[in-house]
């Protein structure tokens, strides 16, 4: 196994500042936490956003509340729990993926900050990344813009293979619509037939896989979305199940069967987004707080996969891969 970062994290000027003591609010802040999971679903996102917030002296039971709103991959259920916040008049909304477009409309007020896996500049959330501008200001993972390189991957993998299948959910039209532009593109130049499938449910990831497996496709990329963020574990299971190749984005994929994950840290991700909140509920305005880009890129290979799938993995790969599971 070999470690190396592929690309090194890019801290903005806020962050970057060293933390210095500030006396603690006189009253609980209360934080909004609109989110499009579930609640049980993986833990470790609020154990870092929580450490985040307790690095700028927040502690949740202490000096803070967080209101937590769960969708549930039920994205029709989002107006009215972001709705639900504003009339509580929580000091700061949290949010992610889909949840993020929905808070902004529940309001202009009050301050809104998020993590998102698209260009927020490219999407409207915000009018720059060095001046958001409005009331929304957060962090954003390379995702999306990774749809190329995960292609490249997979075609690198199962290199005999004329076509490749991209999952997506039809929940989130704006993304999906960014993902099949880049990876239409990135396909033409590999010379591979691109097979689009959509899944919003769990009996729609079963019906896709099963799909790719009568396309006889070259493996599926997975399109980067909050409803298959909670499901990584499942998404590999599945993978094993139907053999077929698959690339995501998080190590947990990888670990339960996915042939390869590469993508950013979403732990860290949250993390930071804890502390953005926490600057934020010092007075800091999310208008002119840069948008922050956690760009440290990891590569896992499951070898195990890759051999039960009669799959040859080249030496380059494995000498650049973060971690290969054996």
């Amino acid at each position: 196994m070999k470690r190396r970062d592929l690309i090194a994290a890019l801290a903005s000027a806020a962050i970057a500042r060293p933390l210095v003591a500030f006396a603690q609010p006189s009253s609980a802040a209360v934080v909004g936490f609109l989110n499009t999971r579930g609640a049980g679903d993986d833990p470790q996102l609020l154990v870092a956003f929580r450490r985040g917030l307790a690095a700028l002296g927040y502690i949740e039971g202490q000096n803070l509340a967080i209101e937590y709103r769960w969708a549930d991959s039920h994205y029709d259920r989002l107006p009215a729990l972001a709705a639900g916040l504003v009339r509580k008049n929580v000091a700061v909304i949290v949010a992610n993926g889909a949840a993020i477009q929905i808070a902004k409309k529940a309001t202009a007020t009050i301050p809104i900050v998020f993590v998102v896996g698209s260009d927020p500049v490219e999407t409207g959330l915000v009018a720059s990344l060095n001046k958001p501008g409005g009331n929304a200001t957060g962090i954003s993972i390379l995702d999306v813009k990774l749809g190329a390189k995960r292609l490249e991957l997979l075609h690198q993998l199962n290199p005999t293979k004329t076509g490749v299948a991209v999952l997506l959910n039809p929940d989130a039209p704006t993304r999906a619509k960014i993902i099949l532009n880049d990876l239409s593109t990135a396909a033409k130049v590999l010379g591979l037939k691109l097979h689009v499938l959509n899944a919003s449910t769990d009996r729609d990831l079963e019906a896709a896989f099963a799909t790719v497996k009568q396309l006889e496709a070259g493996g599926m990329i997975i399109g980067g979305e909050s409803f298959f963020n909670s499901r990584g574990k499942e998404l590999g299971a599945l993978s094993i199940r139907y053999s077929v190749p698959t690339i995501y984005q998080f190590r947990a994929f990888a670990s339960a069967g996915g042939l390869v994950s590469y993508g950013t840290s979403l732990t860290e991700a949250y993390r930071l987004l804890g502390m953005y909140t926490g600057q934020v509920l010092r007075g800091e305005k999310p208008a002119d707080l840069p948008v922050q880009l956690a760009t440290k890129v990891e590569m896992i290979i499951n070898l195990k996969t890759a051999k039960a799938l009669g799959l040859s993995v080249p030496a380059t790969l494995l000498a650049t891969a973060d971690e290969v599971i054996e």
